[in-house]
């Protein structure tokens, strides 16, 4: 019985085999990486702009 098993799957995934197809895409594959850097720019700009209102505090008034 286990035996037949056995060989029902094997017979079954050599007929699944077939209709497997790998193909290279039309267009190359891009991959955008701009959020990270946008991302670091903001967190700059945003220690930069604390450290100038924090050492000008006459010209932020709050």
């Amino acid at each position: 019985m286990k035996k037949q098993a056995i060989m029902m799957a094997g017979f079954a995934g050599l007929a699944l085999g077939g209709c497997i197809q790998v193909k290279a895409p039309d267009r190359p594959i891009e991959i955008n990486l701009n959020v990270k850097v946008q991302q670091e720019v903001v967190v700059r700009l945003q220690r930069d702009a604390q450290d100038l209102i924090q050492n000008n505090p006459e010209l932020f008034p709050q």
